[in-house]
Parts: C-alpha cells; sequence; structure tokens
C-alpha cells in the first residue's frame, strides 16, 4: 500500500537538520545540488516535508539496490 498524500508542511533548516541528523553545510549541500527541494519566502529558506519524505525513500532505494 503507498500513501499518495502530500504533506503541505514546510520545514527550516534547523529542523530538516534535526529530522535527518545532518548538519547545516550538508543540508545546504543537498538543496544546493539539488537533491532536496527547497523554496524562500522572503529570506527564509523552507523545504517541504515531502521533499524530506521523498529523499529518505531515495536514499532508500539507493541502499536497497
Amino acid at each position: 500500500m503507498t500513501d499518495t498524500t502530500i504533506s503541505l508542511d514546510a520545514l527550516t533548516v534547523p529542523e530538516v537538520m534535526a529530522r535527518l541528523r545532518l548538519g547545516r553545510s550538508t543540508v545546504y549541500d543537498l538543496i544546493r545540488t539539488r537533491q532536496l527541494s527547497s523554496f524562500t519566502q522572503g529570506r527564509a529558506r523552507r523545504i517541504p516535508a515531502q521533499a524530506v519524505a521523498d529523499y529518505i525513500a531515495r536514499k532508500l532505494q539507493e541502499a536497497a539496490s
């Protein structure tokens, strides 16, 4: 069974750092290399929660192959 619900939550960089247990530079590198999608709202960088879930799914798929 697959979940097709899209989460509309937008996370801050520190929230993504905590969820992925990665450092600030690494999160920004993932954004810069487009492995993690993001957008800016004013001066604030936001990462959709779905983008984090998609990143984790891709990493799990890579590890399985």
